[in-house]
């Protein structure tokens, strides 16, 4: 885990950029239910509609958004992260991958009707030029999906808290209610092959000390066993709709006042 510089235009991943293959592990574990994919869906269905995922990665999520929507863009500022996602979306005719920051989208202004963004970028404090980016790209009546994970949700959150002791889960709430957001929580569960792949994930997302700990308690709750583990993870889904007519002073959604929670950081998640 890092904190991310407010100041800063790209903030390396401690995760995805240096532990790729890992990673695909975690993505693949992560959500082995559906749940925030069954959210997402209420929130907005993108059937047929021009979607935009911020922070992409390689590409995990894109295939899943173009079995519906009409198109999927993909946005990365790690270029072989592009690359790869380049690769994982060949013969999509739907797909694209482009090499581009959060505060400054290489999109024109109301062209994506979703703008979806999952453990990337968007912490709370610090991100509002993102935001005021996915409010110009999207068109009038389109939606931002922010997932980020619910750091007090138990027991992931706990280790979290451990390796983040500054981060202030309340004050990230509250500057995205203040920005016009709704916020769902999501209980989901990761599911694990094997021992050995929960703890390559676990390895890459915390401190060796709090890594460690967590590995013992997860091994433990799985009864110590070698094969088919599951560590129950929070999520939380933020959701802000882009008004479609004219909005009075002071009640832009686009708005956010974030100078009483300015000092609160934000992590860096998976």
């Amino acid at each position: 885990m890092r904190w991310s510089s407010r100041r800063a235009e790209v903030v390396p991943s401690p995760n995805i950029w240096y532990y790729q293959a890992d990673y695909e592990l975690e993505n693949r574990a992560q959500d082995s239910g559906g749940e925030i994919w069954r959210v997402l869906r209420e929130e907005c269905d993108w059937a047929g509609l021009d979607v935009l995922d911020v922070g992409c990665g390689d590409g995990f999520h894109l295939p899943h958004f173009a079995r519906e929507a009409r198109s999927v863009l993909g946005i990365e500022p790690h270029e072989p992260l592009v690359r790869d996602a380049l690769k994982r979306v060949r013969g999509l005719a739907n797909v694209d991958v482009r090499h581009g920051r959060a505060q400054r989208l290489p999109v024109r202004s109301a062209s994506v009707n979703v703008v979806h963004a999952r453990t990337a970028y968007f912490f709370g404090p610090g991100c509002e030029p993102g935001l005021a980016e996915a409010e110009r790209v999207l068109r009038p009546g389109g939606v931002v999906l922010i997932v980020d994970l619910d750091v007090t949700s138990e027991p992931y959150g706990g280790w979290m808290r451990a390796d983040l002791p500054q981060y202030d889960p309340a004050a990230v709430e509250r500057f995205f209610a203040r920005a016009g957001f709704g916020c769902r929580r999501v209980a989901t569960e990761w599911r694990f092959a094997t021992a050995a792949d929960l703890e390559a994930v676990l390895k890459i997302e915390f401190s060796k000390p709090v890594a460690e700990q967590a590995i013992a308690k997860s091994l433990q709750r799985n009864g110590n066993r070698e094969t088919d583990l599951t560590l129950p993870v929070g999520y939380r889904v933020h959701t802000r709709v882009k008004p479609t007519g004219l909005v009075l002073p002071g009640h832009s959604a686009a708005s956010s006042d974030g100078a009483e929670d300015s000092s609160s950081s934000s992590p860096r998640m998976p």
